[in-house]
């Protein structure tokens, strides 16, 4: 057994990686172990190990299994082969059953790329529980288990799946937001406080704004920047297209004097309100699509960044890292479990509801508060990290997947939508982890967190 965790929606289902192989340079076989610790009840498996990122129709196959691609802020899934949804275990085709008897185990397996960089551990990710990070990559043969038959990806053409992780941070005065997907940063500046209404003129504030920019685009290697301006969905496309095409041309000119590099290459261009990053159906969704973006190459990470592997830090004391309330008329707590640094700047929080009361309660206030984010399913993303010396706030990651002209965004956190709607629901006495991933600053010791309507905590960096 290389790594554990538990499904968040039957906390008697255990997983367990027992064998991560790099193999021929380029894929990488992941078996996993389902364990039923319960004594009673058996526990189905398939719903819990899907992927919920692609129309599969029924799910009987371990196609959520994958790796955290930290060097290219992605996450892997398993290779499609042109007449079948993934090179992953098929419940049907394996000759497994649909569920697991009390005591017993069934092993799968999935076939992915490789990671980039060719690292000498990984994350894995399942759609059950906690991703597993630091688990350590093998360039040996896996060892099947008898009756296992791990399928070639280069016996025939296959498709890789991957989903582009995006970070999202912001201002705590909420003026700039910024979204990191590993190759570039875009910077998106609120119109608000550039301009006045239905103007294109900078105003007095917007200069410092514009001088923390000029200081990223310094940082950065990238020869290109695009400026972009953008509207809500308010008003028509007369309107909306040239005073955002001024507008992205004003903040242009004022970072072409703000940038101390010399070889950059600016480019400006107004989209009205065809690009909104954001639903157009609530207050706070409009004014923030009403902005101008600035997107240039990712600044390197920090040299401490590459060296922030998880160690083995004691578990913060339960005493500090715990808040409590109500769900159902019933106590509730919760407790953080680790605030944990992944290489690429990332880091993933893991944290433990329990109902303490003595009767069922629903504890639904993860998923809520800013619906204008707009996720494609019902998700744990009502929590915040805050930088407070640095003035900072980050928010839970995004996986994004293209469909046509649009773009489906997935949080990078606990599911609570599809077979684990009944996720929020906790029996008396029951204890359940949820989890969230996000950007994590460089250097960073501590952060303040604050889940749901629970008290803000101080929580140490792992």
């Amino acid at each position: 057994m290389l790594a554990e965790t538990r499904s968040t929606l039957t906390p008697e289902l255990k997983v367990e990686v027992v064998g991560l192989n790099r193999v021929k340079s380029k894929h990488l076989v992941i078996q996993v172990r389902l364990s039923n610790t319960g004594a009673e009840e058996r526990l189905s498996w398939t719903g819990q190990m899907g992927d919920n990122t692609r129309p599969l129709g029924r799910i009987r196959w371990a196609s959520g299994i994958g790796v955290l691609d930290t060097e290219a802020h992605a996450l892997i899934l398993p290779y499609k082969p042109a007449d079948f949804p993934c090179l992953c275990t098929d419940q049907d085709r394996d000759g497994l059953g649909y569920f697991i008897d009390p005591g017993e185990s069934i092993s799968l397996y999935a076939v992915t790329p490789a990671p980039s960089g060719n690292p000498a551990s990984t994350t894995v990710v399942t759609p059950v529980g906690p991703p597993m990070p630091n688990v350590p990559i093998s360039d040996e043969p896996p060892a099947v288990p008898p009756g296992m038959l791990i399928p070639d990806p280069d016996a025939e053409p296959v498709t890789t799946v991957i989903r582009s992780l995006v970070t999202p941070s912001e201002s705590l005065d909420q003026y700039e937001e910024t979204a990191d997907d590993g190759k570039n940063l875009q910077v998106s500046l609120s119109s608000d406080v550039l301009f006045a209404v239905n103007k294109a003129t900078l105003t007095p504030k917007a200069n410092a704004i514009l001088t923390n920019t000029a200081e990223l685009i310094d940082s950065s290697t990238g020869a290109t920047v695009k400026v972009e301006g953008h509207a809500d969905s308010s008003g028509t496309d007369a309107i909306n297209d040239p005073l955002s095409e001024r507008r992205a041309q004003a903040v242009q000119r004022a970072l072409s004097e703000l940038v101390n590099r010399q070889d950059v290459d600016f480019q400006a261009k107004g989209y009205g309100s065809r690009r909104p990053l954001y639903g157009n159906d609530t207050d706070e969704g409009k004014r923030r699509n009403r902005r101008v973006t600035v997107s240039f190459a990712r600044p390197q990470p920090a040299a401490t960044d590459q060296a922030a592997t998880p160690s083995p830090s004691p578990t913060p004391g339960a005493e500090e890292l715990t808040g409590t309330g109500k769900a159902d008329g019933q106590p509730i707590s919760m407790e953080v479990t680790g605030l944990r640094r992944l290489p690429g700047g990332l880091g993933l929080l893991t944290y433990r509801i329990t109902n303490d009361g003595d009767r069922e309660a629903w504890f639904n206030e993860l998923h809520g508060a800013r619906d204008w984010m707009s996720f494609k399913y019902r998700a744990a993303f009502n929590v915040t990290l805050t930088d407070v010396e640095a003035g900072r706030q980050y928010l839970p990651g995004r996986l994004q997947v293209p469909t046509g002209d649009d773009i489906d965004s997935y949080c990078a956190c606990t599911d609570l939508s599809g077979v684990r709607l009944s996720s929020p629901k906790f029996g008396p006495g029951e204890a359940k982890e949820f989890w969230d991933l996000f950007a994590l600053p460089a250097g960073a010791t501590a952060l303040n967190v604050k889940i749901a309507s629970f008290r803000e905590l101080t929580v140490p960096v792992q």
